[in-house]
């Protein structure tokens, strides 16, 4: 068995990888959850704001905090552009696995022809800050990508929960018609949701330029651990997403300190088996 200490780290590690599953989950679990559109590039979305946080970082020496002022309303514009296309051509909740996984190849394809296949690091001087915490370490820059997930995150659930906007999103989610029969403009509404969910992923994607090693096949490591988040967590339930990632990080983490960095992986999807046999209807 693992000492005391190596456990503590493993649980702290486990939180901070969590609040990054949650930040990557929560634009996903929005856009899935309230407008039924399977979104698969904006995974593909969040690694594109990884390497142009890199580039704005190695080539114009951009702070990552200035590059992501500039980066997040692109990419909230961006959102808004995909759902006018998405909208244009009725994309169904079926059909949109097929067209954002196309985009999704694009986007690696485009990634890998700018950047190429090698692997890249940002290196900054946050890079290896961290602080102790009795006998364990929390590093700075996952400390503060889970502490923005976790704001990001209960500021999207009050917004959904207690304004006009969020009440009237999730009334078009459980019923369109008799929302737009009670004057709901549902696209103008989707139209925002589409943009903060695409903001969301480059918000993501400075987190990730700082944190990890980038590649343009990381698109599809992402894609299941995700996956399980969002439907663990409750389509369209930001907090949930949250506490999801929470629970597939620490589990994973734990995973590897007690039995082998091997098994990690299948945790995830071992818990999304569990959930959809034992309690189905929470899904």
């Amino acid at each position: 068995m693992p000492s005391a200490t190596l456990l503590g780290q493993a649980v702290v590690s486990g939180l901070l990888a969590g609040g990054l599953y949650g930040l990557l989950a929560l634009g996903l679990s929005l856009s899935w959850g309230l407008l039924r559109l399977v979104n698969l590039a904006h995974f593909a979305l969040a690694l594109l704001g990884a390497y142009l946080t890199y580039q704005l970082g190695t080539a114009l020496h951009l702070s990552p905090w200035v590059a992501a002022i500039v980066l997040v309303p692109a990419f909230f514009g961006l959102g808004i552009a995909l759902h006018l296309l998405f909208a244009r051509f009725r994309v169904t909740e079926f059909t949109s696995l097929l067209v954002t996984f196309g985009i999704a190849v694009i986007l690696e394809s485009v990634i890998q022809w700018f950047w190429t296949a090698d692997y890249r690091r940002y290196e900054t001087p946050y890079a290896s800050a961290s602080f102790k915490l009795g006998p364990v370490f929390v590093p700075l820059l996952e400390l503060f990508a889970c502490l923005t997930a976790a704001t990001l995150a209960l500021a999207t659930w009050a917004w959904l929960r207690f304004t006009y906007v969020g009440k009237a999103l999730r009334a078009a989610a459980e019923d369109p018609a008799i929302a737009g029969a009670f004057g709901v403009d549902h696209r103008r509404h989707a139209l925002l949701l589409s943009g903060l969910s695409a903001a969301y992923a480059g918000a993501a994607g400075t987190f990730i330029a700082l944190i990890a090693t980038l590649a343009p096949s990381q698109i599809w490591a992402w894609l299941g651990v995700v996956f399980a988040v969002v439907i663990i967590g409750g389509l369209g339930n930001p907090v949930g997403a949250l506490l999801a990632g929470f629970l597939i990080g620490m589990s994973e983490s734990i995973t590897m300190a007690v039995v082998a960095p091997a098994w990690a992986p299948l945790v995830s999807f071992s818990i999304l088996i569990g959930l959809l046999i034992f309690r189905p209807e929470r899904v």
